[in-house]
């Protein structure tokens, strides 16, 4: 299953290179941006009327906010020409399911939203960002946390048990890396998302590094320049696989069945599991914790040294 998109700039390029006109790159640009704008006059038309008016119609409200969510997401990928082809069957509305997915960038989320409308846990951002998440984003369920409240952890925990039990809610999706990783690597996988006591189906996103380079360095790139990168980049060209659903087996561990379907994701999409947790980029290792690490390398090494 595969769904190109191509932006006006592409279209353009064509008439051009048919009829032999010049196209300045000073229009690149400018045409990703009018792509979007496009996207985003038809979204709020839609999107305003259909919140505020059916009040009491939520069923029809819901479904049309989700088919709205779809609709500017695929308008997103349009503007940076994202190329992107599905593999497996398309995610279903059930109840007791979980999607996971390796993370590179938050333009996962947009990849994957656009063919399925997804309620995503995701990081609580300030800005016009974060302006989305508490308006638009919270129509399809999404929910949010912030890493320097302690207590979130048990609100996100019961919120995430009541989601995955809802017949009615659109398909749970979490990065558990908890962070964006430069898509060579799977950092260890959080155990939140498996020990929901449901059905876990992973998916794997690989991005092809010949057009641009999708990795998202929030300590070093604000989201808005990085939408601006990849909107005058060649393209956004991307494979997803849904996998098979993965079911805790008996007596194995949330941990243990975290890694099992961190291997199959890093399987399929060809990175590189790494032993560490995403979390370093956040806050650095604790004295005691260095220091128990470097005299565990010391023995090691002295017990090589005796064998030799």
């Amino acid at each position: 299953m595969s769904k190109n998109f191509i932006n006006l700039y592409t279209f353009a390029g064509v008439i051009c290179s048919t009829y032999r006109l010049p196209l300045p790159r000073l229009l690149e640009p400018l045409s990703m941006v009018l792509v979007l704008t496009i996207g985003w006059i038809i979204f709020l038309s839609s999107f305003i009327p259909v919140h505020f008016l059916l009040k009491g119609h939520d069923k029809l409200r819901k479904n049309l906010e989700r088919c709205l969510v779809e609709l500017i997401c695929s308008f997103f990928v349009a503007s940076w020409t994202g190329v992107v082809k599905y593999h497996g069957p398309r995610p279903s509305m059930r109840p007791k399911q979980v999607f996971v997915a390796n993370h590179t960038s938050m333009i996962d989320f947009i990849i994957l939203e656009q063919m399925t409308a997804f309620a995503v846990i995701m990081q609580k951002h300030p800005g016009w960002v974060g302006l989305l998440q508490s308006t638009i984003l919270e129509s399809v369920g999404c929910i949010w946390f912030n890493r320097s409240e302690a207590k979130d952890r048990e609100i996100v925990t019961k919120k995430l048990r009541d989601h995955v039990l809802g017949v009615d809610n659109n398909p749970l999706l979490i990065f558990p890396e908890g962070t964006c990783v430069n898509n060579h690597y799977t950092v260890m996988f959080k155990k939140g998302a498996f020990e929901l006591g449901c059905s876990v189906c992973p998916v794997a996103i690989k991005y092809n590094k010949i057009f641009v380079d999708a990795f998202w360095n929030s300590k070093k790139q604000s989201f808005t320049m990085h939408l601006l990168q990849l909107m005058t980049s060649w393209a956004v060209v991307c494979d997803v696989w849904y996998l098979e659903p993965q079911n805790i087996r008996p007596g194995e561990s949330p941990i243990e069945f975290a890694e099992r379907v961190r291997d199959i994701i890093s399987t399929r999409a060809g990175l590189k599991k790494v032993p560490w947790d995403g979390y370093l980029k956040y806050s650095r290792p604790s004295p005691k914790h260095r220091e128990r690490k470097q005299q565990s390398f010391a023995e090691s090494m002295l017990r090589r040294l005796e064998e030799k």
